[in-house]
């Protein structure tokens, strides 16, 4: 099949099931898996002109709700933390079409920027992984253990059938939310961040989101669970959902680029058909991702997490200087 927006061609079944296995693995950590099918579009597909991106961004608008849906049903959703994302993403998401295409048209270039940035990420959450954070260590083994103290109770009661997963009562509580500090409950325990910090760390997301096309929660994630001490459970959805409405603005800003005199020419609206594809396969994919999330302990899903995104960064930064 041609697409002729992109000037791909490819068999049209590709897209969704690559971007299925993609994003059920991805999803259950957060991340919607756009960071991992754009190097596909662009080493497999050879799709490498600055509509990649937007490109790319369909697909989390697509693929997103199946995961989203969960979260919520469940009551998994740190509203506070999701608001403040968006707030501070979408200025910077606009900021980074800008400069996506006035001073990265060369995949290389912008690669290496956020392979770099991956790196630093990956190792905070690698430490993470592997206990060199005492302080949040201690902190996500009291919940650990009352994962594991559910799941003896599930097993028990099953008559020794395989289950697990959270109780009703782990659902996220909003405590308080202000301009400085914002606190919520989840299963007994209380967790709080700044805002002020959080809001800065989604402008810098946003703007690199907006030059990648990756929405922003393979940067989003990894940082609060390794740097905040934000239990992954209540992270993943709220990840999910900022990614989801910046991906929206990103789409938006990047047709409006289209549009104005600074495409010059250049290849800027993204490819709906080969996007939607994508996004389909993504669609189903973050269903089985955030189902399968409840069932994994905490600490695989973070190990999960931090190879993706240490492969990520190490194949951006290997590609630019080799």
């Amino acid at each position: 099949m041609h697409f002729p927006v992109s000037g791909v061609d490819v068999l049209p079944f590709i897209p969704p099931l690559v971007a299925f296995l993609v994003s059920s693995l991805t999803a259950s950590a957060g991340v919607s898996g756009a960071f991992l099918l754009l190097p596909f579009q662009v080493s497999v597909l050879h799709y490498t002109s600055p509509s990649v991106s937007p490109t790319n961004l369909i697909y989390n608008i697509v693929a997103i709700p199946g995961g989203l849906y969960r979260y919520i049903k469940e009551g998994r959703m740190a509203w506070p933390l999701t608001w403040t994302v968006v707030i501070g993403t979408l200025p910077g998401v606009f900021i980074g079409a800008w400069i996506r295409i006035l001073y990265m048209p060369n995949p290389k270039t912008f690669k290496l920027f956020v392979g770099c940035v991956l790196l630093y990420l990956g190792y905070r959450l690698l430490s993470e992984v592997l206990g060199w954070n005492k302080k949040v260590q201690e902190q996500n083994a009291m919940m650990q253990k009352k994962f594991a103290e559910q799941v003896a109770r599930l097993k028990e009661e099953s008559s020794r059938r395989l289950a697990a997963g959270l109780p009703a009562e782990a659902v996220v509580k909003t405590k308080s939310v202000s301009l400085r500090r914002i606190e919520y409950e989840f299963w007994g325990e209380t967790y709080s961040f700044g805002t002020l910090s959080i809001l800065l760390l989604a402008l810098a997301v946003g703007l690199i989101g907006g030059i990648y096309g990756i929405g922003g929660g393979a940067i989003i994630a990894p940082f609060c669970v390794s740097v905040l001490g934000l239990p992954v459970y209540t992270v993943a959805g709220a990840a999910l959902a900022g990614t989801f409405i910046t991906s929206i603005a990103g789409v938006i800003y990047y047709h409006i680029l289209a549009a104005s005199s600074i495409a010059s020419g250049a290849a800027v609206a993204p490819d709906w058909l080969l996007g939607a594809l994508f996004g389909v396969g993504g669609l189903l994919g973050t269903y089985v991702g955030a189902r399968i999330q409840k069932f994994l302990p905490d600490k695989v899903i973070k190990a999960i997490l931090t190879v993706l995104v240490l492969f990520l960064a190490l194949n951006y930064i290997g590609q630019y200087f080799f």
